[in-house]
């Protein structure tokens, strides 16, 4: 260490202001590089001057390894059951001084509380990890145009971050708020050949060398198993289910019958009996094309025209009212609701006859 210290002094103050001029890049000077100092020394003897003298010294640049994976957006990713192509999106910087292959790998986590809050309740189906390709449809957001990763990222140039996603399949029939918690990390290898994972690396132990030694720099832990100094990194994100949760309740009350007429009718022949669908969506997402069927019973005759749809509730009640549509293919009165959102209630009304 010290012959690489000795002669640092004798670069003066114009070598200096030469550095304090270049680029600052986070990897800094490519590892490998020779640097090369020469001192002279010019002197007399008697008044006359003699030959100069000089003295050089240089040294390898070591490698310094480090990396970075961090998570875009820091939010969890919504996601309904059965959606196919579910993304999470990571980016990947080589911060080292050369460029490196980087090995990818993307996990699920097992239980436990996901990066964004909630437990990790299920596995995700079918995970795979793609490049963004700047030269698809969508840049900076996953489409068919995007690399697939087979393994690793190929000859990562020094000061470059790349955008990568992970893609998976959400599975049927899960409840809302679900979660499932997926990892992504890297891994530095050699640079080795265009086209080919390189080999790993190992950090360099004991004293300095004179060749190009390697100090795994990446000083930050990332996610559960990866170590700080270790020549890899990794990030959390997670996937949450957000659907609708539905409720379906019928209740009925009688408008008329035909002896009393509608001052307090009762159930018999002849009878107006109004039915109430409703139904109240208690998820984080909205239900839509809510399609509602109800076969008329053969005791009852279905009053034409008499169908409202997208009615309300009150404290849990049927305000019996909506717009006009629907329709009745007997015995079945149905009505298609376009969307409930989250956290709201909508109905199908309709009357019938007793016979």
């Amino acid at each position: 260490m010290t012959s690489k210290l000795t002669y640092m002094g004798a670069i003066g103050l114009t070598a200096l202001s030469s550095v304090a001029a270049a680029p600052a890049f986070a990897a800094g000077t490519t590892a490998g590089t020779t640097i090369t100092n020469t001192a002279t020394v010019d002197y007399q003897v008697g008044g006359v001057a003699q030959g100069q003298q000089s003295a050089s010294n240089n040294f390898t640049v070591d490698r310094k390894i480090n990396l970075l994976v961090e998570e875009v957006a820091d939010l969890t990713t919504p996601v309904v059951p059965g959606q196919a192509n579910a993304v999470t999106t990571f980016q990947l910087t080589n911060m080292s001084n050369e460029t490196l292959d980087f090995a990818l790998t993307a996990t699920q986590i097992a239980g436990g509380t996901a990066s964004h809050g909630g437990t990790d309740s299920f596995n995700a189906n079918n995970v795979r990890i793609y490049r963004d390709n700047s030269s698809s449809g969508t840049i900076g957001g996953w489409d068919a145009g995007d690399t697939m990763i087979t393994g690793y990222i190929d000859e990562l140039v020094v000061d470059t971050a790349v955008r990568l996603f992970v893609v998976a399949d959400i599975p049927a029939g899960l409840a809302n708020n679900a979660v499932a918690g997926v990892a992504l990390r890297a891994t530095a290898r050699e640079g080795g050949l265009i086209g080919t994972q390189g080999g790993a690396i190992t950090e360099t132990t004991g004293a300095n060398t004179a060749g190009k030694d390697t100090v795994f720099a990446d000083v930050t832990a990332g996610a559960a198993g990866d170590a700080a100094r270790d020549g890899s990194h990794s990030d959390n994100d997670d996937y949450t289910v957000q659907t609708a949760t539905l409720a379906v309740t019928k209740t009925s009350r009688i408008i008329s019958d035909p002896v009393n007429a509608t001052s307090n009718p009762k159930l018999i022949p002849g009878a107006v009996i109004e039915y109430c669908i409703a139904v109240a969506n208690s998820g984080s997402a909205a239900a839509t094309s809510v399609v509602i069927t109800d076969p008329v019973p053969g005791q009852l005759t279905f009053n034409a025209g008499s169908i409202l749809l997208g009615g309300t509730v009150t404290g849990g009640t049927c305000d019996f009212n909506g717009a006009a549509g629907g329709g009745y293919a007997a015995p079945n009165v149905s009505g298609t609701i376009a969307s409930i959102a989250a956290g709201t209630a909508s109905t199908l009304v309709f009357r019938a006859t007793v016979n």
